[in-house]
């Protein structure tokens, strides 16, 4: 087997433990693109002992918000988040999924009042843990982590 070389970062936030091909949606779900001025360090597919397969998602010179991190558990509820320091992990937290999401994801539906020229922030609640199904808390209509748009 190839060994997997992908760089340290010396300070920033590594997301471990994400479901094998989810990295994407983290990286979208954080505005993490072409344009963006962070080194980010996608590995996908990566043989796990404890999943099949997994995703590692590096950031280098970021540490997530707290809402974030929330919002990470949707799509990857079992990942890790590591915080970095010096070379060193300093933090680790590992992600459970909470009572309710606020201000981070969009609800899916057009007509929600989220959505219109009302200045309101979605909000969700978690009905189901596993798979994780989210109730907008404005509309009333469930959505699993595959609705959203990140």
């Amino acid at each position: 087997m190839p060994e997997l070389k992908v760089s340290k970062i010396s300070n920033g936030t590594v997301v471990d433990h994400i479901p094998g091909g989810k990295g994407l949606d983290i990286l979208r779900l954080l505005g993490l693109n072409a344009v963006s001025e962070k080194t980010v360090s996608l590995v996908m597919n990566v043989t796990s002992s404890k999943m099949v397969k997994k995703d590692i998602v590096k950031i280098e010179g970021r540490r997530l918000e707290d809402k974030e991190v929330k919002s990470v558990s949707v799509i990857a509820p079992e990942a890790t988040v590591n915080i970095i320091e010096d070379y060193e992990v300093t933090e680790k937290q590992r992600l459970d999924l909470p009572e309710r999401i606020d201000g981070v994801l969009e609800c899916p539906n057009p007509h929600c009042v989220t959505n219109t020229d009302e200045p309101l922030q979605a909000s969700f609640v978690i009905d189901e843990r596993n798979p994780v199904v989210l109730r907008c808390e404005y509309c009333e209509r469930k959505f699993t982590s595959s609705d959203l748009d990140v």
